[in-house]
């Protein structure tokens, strides 16, 4: 069967969300449509496309979680639009007819998407990067990512999930910040999911209180080859070192258990914790995503071997 091949990004790997439970997670690729049989076959794996792509499910409330930060995507697929004092900046940009549920969440949290200032894509895949040339077009924000992923996006997007591509604004590199207005963005190149993969790292405010939120841009396995395994490994590394991250701000919410803290948020009262404000969370995950690239840098090793 060429499901795999054709239909799928390569790769079915099992996720410990942050906070949340473990779920099988894939992008699906480009390409021909998707037959009955073969949906069915998806969904034995954990992936149903056709929830993916159904507005009734996928359409969730937007919903505030810090005071300058709010979610505004899928049930599948994070959009998080963040509050400066000269603008709004977006992660990500969903794709297709779901990029109008981003703006009316922007919206529906109080806020004017013609204040938008900056996409920041985490790397090049359509659900993440779909959007970003309508936020470009409509309300000239400026699109941001890395130069691996501008070329992987120019490069063409085709078939079932194809998307506009952005004109290139900023090519973001490793080490580079972005300040807008009393927010910065700092920037850190983590390749592997993709070539190059963009995560940040800025704060988030709970009344007087600031907390730092860190955006790992890439953490599904469906890639293949020995040395891209060994990059996300090393990217990963990278997080490990890091000390302080307070709030895990993932780009799919299943990852990090989003709804689920959405709900103890709502039911908040003064002086209990916040529940996004988890840095124990943060790093009981990162073994995990180890772990699981560990086991696939064996696979990958061996089928390197067999083709020799």
């Amino acid at each position: 069967m060429k499901l795999w091949s054709t239909w799928v990004a390569i790769g079915v790997v099992v996720l410990a969300g942050c906070g949340g439970s473990a779920e099988s997670v894939a992008e699906p690729s480009a390409d021909p449509p998707v037959s009955d049989d073969d949906n069915a076959a998806l969904r034995q794996v954990g992936i149903d496309l056709s929830r993916m792509n159904d507005p009734e499910v996928q359409n969730v409330p937007a919903f505030r979680v810090f005071d300058d930060l709010s979610y505004v995507g899928m049930e599948w697929v994070s959009c998080w639009v963040v509050e400066t004092s000269e603008g709004l900046v977006l992660i990500d940009s969903l794709y297709g007819d779901f990029i109008e549920h981003a703006v009316a969440g922007i919206r529906s949290v109080g806020l004017d998407p013609a204040d938008l200032k900056y996409v920041l894509v985490t790397h090049g895949h359509f659900d993440h990067n779909g959007g970003a040339a309508y936020f470009q077009r409509e309300f000239g924000a400026q699109v941001a990512m890395t130069a691996a992923d501008w070329t992987m996006s120019e490069s063409g997007s085709t078939g079932n999930f194809a998307y506009d591509v952005p004109n290139q604004d900023l090519v973001i590199a490793d080490g580079d910040t972005l300040q807008v207005g009393d927010k910065e963005f700092r920037f850190f190149v983590t390749p592997g999911h993709t070539e190059g993969v963009l995560s940040m790292e800025f704060t988030v405010n709970d009344g007087g209180t600031s907390h730092r939120a860190f955006t790992f841009g890439g953490v599904g396995l469906n890639f293949e080859g020995v040395d891209r395994t060994l990059q996300y490994l090393s990217s990963v590394g990278r997080l490990e070192a890091m000390e302080g991250i307070e709030v895990s701000i993932t780009n799919h919410a299943s990852m990090g258990g989003i709804f689920e803290r959405a709900e103890r948020l709502a039911s908040r009262h003064a002086g209990d914790p916040h529940p996004f404000v988890d840095p124990e969370a943060f790093q009981a995950w990162l073994p995990e995503l180890r772990a699981n690239a560990e086991a696939k840098l064996e696979q990958e090793r061996e089928k390197e071997s067999g083709d020799d």
